[in-house]
């Protein structure tokens, strides 16, 4: 359904984005978790080719049997529109706030053709689909009358309404209580499997991430450093950084201990050395680890980018 190829974005000759490369299947769930600056976002919305000015990409990303850098103005629209869906992290940057939400939700529709009396019985269907109550008056309303759970609800409910092909979860559930948090993951979730829609979900909370995901990418510096099943994140984690981020996760010490923390600061991938993103923050690197960028390979489970991981050699017959 989705594929990166080594993609790389540069601004202004500085690199945002090193090398991804990552797959999403028809269907499938992936996390893309890491500390920010990583180059999450940026990998996202390269998809949707919605890239700040001035930048620049190499390498490849397919929707499909397209690569979406090929695409000209309809295309895009009509991938956008129809095929692609986006939930940003703030709903209030994505609605208009001197619209209402019937507004909101049946220009959607309406932009697909839906005449504006079956656009506005879709719309109280799709609120009523991810939770929302009082229908009628939420479609009356407009954004600053409704909480930001109740807010990215709607946001969930105009990714929907297309049933998408692919779903965009750019960390939708960041400016909500835990609760609601655990709510809205549900709902997307639960709605993403009947649709059948792929997504591809960013996540700083790993837990979170784990149970929502079928697989997890870990991300730092603009590259991709390690790729698990999400239920053999924590037995198989074999890259020092998602081992790293895994011992500073809250509830990993006891009471009244001190929380482990990731050593150094955050790089971005222009500041990262010129092997190994990580090697800079690693206690364990030696030998290659900063000069020679390493190859994402087969590691137990999944795939990791780290010199220091023994490979298995193949056998000579």
């Amino acid at each position: 359904m989705l594929e990166f190829d080594h993609l790389r974005v540069e601004i202004n000759g500085r690199p945002i984005l090193r090398d991804v490369t990552l797959s999403v299947a028809a269907g499938e769930a992936v996390g893309l978790v890491g500390e920010s600056g990583s180059g999450k976002s940026m990998t996202v919305k390269s998809v949707l080719r919605l890239l700040p000015p001035g930048a620049r990409a190499t390498g490849t990303v397919r929707f499909g049997d397209t690569d979406v850098h090929t695409l000209d103005g309809a295309g895009l629209r009509r991938m956008r529109s129809e095929d692609v869906a986006m939930v940003f992290q703030d709903p209030r940057a994505t609605v208009n706030p001197v619209r209402t939400i019937g507004d909101f939700l049946t220009e959607v529709l309406r932009d697909q053709g839906v005449s504006r009396s079956d656009a506005r019985t879709r719309a109280a269907g799709l609120l009523a689909d991810v939770g929302v109550d009082h229908v009628a008056r939420r479609l009356r309303q407009r954004p600053h009358e409704l909480s930001g759970g109740l807010l990215q609800r709607v946001v969930i409910a105009a990714a929907l309404a297309t049933s998408p092909k692919l779903i965009l979860a750019d960390e939708p559930t960041t400016a909500l209580d835990v609760t609601t948090q655990e709510e809205v993951v549900a709902i997307l979730n639960e709605r993403r499997r009947e649709h059948g829609s792929a997504l591809l979900f960013i996540s700083h909370d790993l837990e979170l991430a784990a149970a929502v995901c079928d697989r997890i990418a870990v991300m730092y510096a603009g590259e991709i450093v390690e790729v698990l099943p999400a239920d053999r994140l924590h037995e198989d984690a074999r890259h020092p950084y998602t081992q790293a981020l895994l011992r500073s996760r809250p509830g990993t010490v006891a009471p009244g201990e001190r929380l482990a923390t990731v050593p150094g600061s955050p790089q971005s991938a222009f500041d990262a050395p010129a092997g190994c993103v990580f090697a800079d923050r690693c206690p364990q690197a030696a030998g290659p680890c900063r000069d020679v960028r390493p190859a994402l390979l087969p590691i137990d489970s999944g795939l990791a980018a780290c010199h220091l991981l023994p490979r298995e050699t193949p056998s000579v017959a």
